[in-house]
């Protein structure tokens, strides 16, 4: 009896057969690669909204990408599903000796550390620590991935204290900044050093700023409902005053 992977897999394989999808047949890597990253945006979404049975969907969905990306590289003669599981599973247990191995660790930040070192072994080529990080990822979350990095070779600041005033170093540089460029710049340096307050505390600045996002929308939306003229004819203090009332009407 087949499983349901196998089933899967021989789905995909018929749509792109000759008597299969029109559509799917005609897909190339780049042409879906945008789906990989809203497919997981909305896992996520899942996730964080606690749906199990939403989760357990938009999951579904994201095995459907590695399994068209999979079935897309076997058409083109370069690898299949099962050389995909190969590989993620031979990293896995190389990458974890404390369990099938006989390396021993004392906490969490060996572990951590252990992983890196065995990432470089793996990939020769990169000479930094920091290589390898992804460029398609939002500014955000590559800041708190280089943050992360560095900090597990040992750059970090020794107290919070140092940390809060490196932020307010940056502050006072942007207000110093003349040119676009410079402003642009130092605007950036309080990004990064925020991303590392973010750390520091660990908090998760991809998830802050969501949660902001979400914070906002939901009181702006509530402005325009409670309001009894147009936004765009509200003076400064009248904007004050509806904001101040949708703040209290979502807490």
């Amino acid at each position: 009896m087949k499983s349901n992977i196998e089933k899967l897999l021989e789905t995909m394989k018929i749509l792109r057969s000759e008597n299969g999808c029109k559509w799917d047949r005609e897909q190339t890597h780049k042409s879906v690669r945008e789906n990989m990253l809203e497919e997981a945006y909305e896992a996520i979404d899942a996730i964080n909204s606690n749906d199990m049975a939403h989760l357990k969907e938009e999951l579904g969905d994201v095995l459907l990408q590695v399994v068209l990306h999979s079935q897309i590289a076997d058409d083109e003669g370069f690898f299949n599903f099962d050389d995909v599981a190969k590989t993620i599973n031979e990293k896995l247990i190389h990458r974890h000796p404390h369990v099938f191995s006989d390396t021993k660790v004392e906490n969490v930040k060996e572990i951590l550390s252990n992983w890196e070192k065995l990432k470089l072994e793996e990939k020769p080529h990169r000479k930094s620590i920091l290589d390898g990080i992804s460029k398609s990822q939002s500014a955000l979350m590559k800041a708190q991935k280089i943050s992360k990095k560095a900090v597990r070779a040992g750059f970090e600041w020794q107290n919070i204290e140092q940390l809060q005033e490196c932020i307010k170093s940056e502050f006072q540089e942007f207000k110093t900044a003349k040119t676009q460029e410079e402003k642009e710049e130092e605007f950036g340096d309080i990004l990064f050093a925020l991303v590392n307050l973010a750390r520091w505390n660990k908090i998760d600045a991809e998830q802050a700023l969501n949660i902001a996002n979400e914070k906002f929308i939901k009181r702006f939306k509530k402005m325009e409902e409670i309001t009894r003229k147009p936004l765009e004819n509200l003076t400064f203090d009248e904007w004050e005053n509806l904001w101040v009332q949708a703040k209290k009407q979502t807490l």
